[in-house]
């Protein structure tokens, strides 16, 4: 691949309309472009047409790239790439939050600023529950779909109009920065209570015992629907 100074060499050819400079990096990235397709793969979308996808959202990187964002291009193009692409299967229909989980997020948002406002503390989970009338687990699942899983291109609030992930620190590298992305994709994609029982378990460190006991199972049946969650999110990183 080229070495920035080549890379910063063709940006810069390119945003002054040379056609030849934007192809050869296209070209240079096509490794980086397929590297992230074979991660969306298990996905019902022709392999041509993922490659196609990731290079336009590398072509947007390219026109949008600008020296002074203080990362490498590689960096700054890995969201890019997949976001096209995830923009993509979401506007197919394969990836969706349901209008009523979306509905069920804002009624417990509602609660907890007056809650917040009454109190001065924020509600557990539990009188989160009895105020919404639903489960825990779907209490939980429907606080973490609001921000779940996390854009990189939430702009950062900053006057200069920075996407956060032109803030990330470039010390991971790229196939982890893609790993992250697409774990957390597979993640939105399981089947709901799957779903749960993973937020539950690894982003609210609860216990099997204790998920056991809100979805009225045993331990040990938990502790099998984890390890068959784990071994899928295993495979779509290989």
């Amino acid at each position: 691949m080229f070495d920035h100074e080549r890379t910063m060499e063709l940006i810069e050819a390119s945003h002054s309309g040379d056609e030849n400079a934007k192809s050869l990096l296209v070209e240079d990235n096509m490794p980086l472009i397929k590297s992230i397709v074979k991660r969306f793969r298990r996905n019902n979308v022709e392999y041509d047409d993922l490659i196609q996808l990731g290079s336009l959202g590398l072509v947007k990187a390219i026109n949008n790239f600008r020296s002074e964002f203080g990362v490498k291009f590689s960096t700054y193009a890995v969201p890019m790439i997949v976001g096209e692409i995830k923009r993509f299967l979401r506007d197919d229909g394969i990836i969706k939050v349901s209008r009523a989980l979306k509905s069920l997020n804002a009624r417990i948002n509602q609660f907890i600023e007056r809650y917040k406002s009454e109190h001065s503390a924020d509600p557990s989970i539990s009188d989160i529950a009895r105020e919404v009338g639903v489960p825990e687990p779907d209490v939980v699942f429907a606080m973490d779909s609001g921000k779940f899983p996390v854009s990189l291109h939430e702009k950062s609030g900053e006057d200069d109009g920075l996407e956060l992930m032109d803030r990330i620190s470039s010390k991971e590298n790229v196939d982890d920065n893609i790993d992250k992305m697409v774990l957390r994709d597979t993640i939105a994609e399981l089947p709901e209570r799957e779903r749960k029982i993973i937020i539950l378990r690894y982003f609210r460190d609860k216990t099997q015992s204790e998920i056991a006991e809100m979805f009225g199972i045993s331990q040990v049946q938990i502790s099998r629907i984890e390890s068959r969650i784990i071994k899928k999110l295993r495979e779509s990183l290989s």
